[in-house]
């Protein structure tokens, strides 16, 4: 029987971080009362944007979601990482997702973030103007 070599441990990658903070986020949400809608939502060709999460609250507003993960405050923590560009291009994900959509429902933009083993919410973290 041959014995398991040993090597150096292997890290999970940046992508296998994302999508396990990703997943934190989206189980918070959901326990919250929100729904789903869509996941890594992106906008056709170079220069557009991504949505972290698309969900709906019980009340019908669709709520596109960024989820930001540090593991410390420095540098302004998670949330400091929500650029203007990154908000530019979060919104103009939403505006194609919205022109899919034969009518538009009542929207607002959430940032949830991950840091120091917390999960923080923030409703309306930035707006589309």
């Amino acid at each position: 029987m041959e014995t398991p070599k040993s090597g150096p441990a292997t890290r999970p990658t940046t992508k296998a971080r994302g999508d396990a903070g990703e997943d934190r986020a989206l189980a918070h949400l959901l326990a919250a009362g929100l729904r789903l809608v869509s996941r890594n939502y992106r906008t056709p060709g170079r220069g557009g944007g991504e949505i972290d999460l698309i969900m709906r609250e019980p009340d019908g507003t669709l709520v596109f979601v960024e989820v930001r993960q540090r593991a410390s405050g420095s540098h302004g923590g998670a949330g400091a990482s929500i650029s203007h560009l990154k908000q530019r291009r979060i919104v103009f994900a939403a505006r194609h997702y919205l022109m899919r959509l034969g009518q538009e429902p009542p929207c607002r933009f959430d940032a949830v973030l991950l840091q120091a083993g917390q999960v923080q919410w923030l409703r309306a973290a930035f707006d589309a103007g």
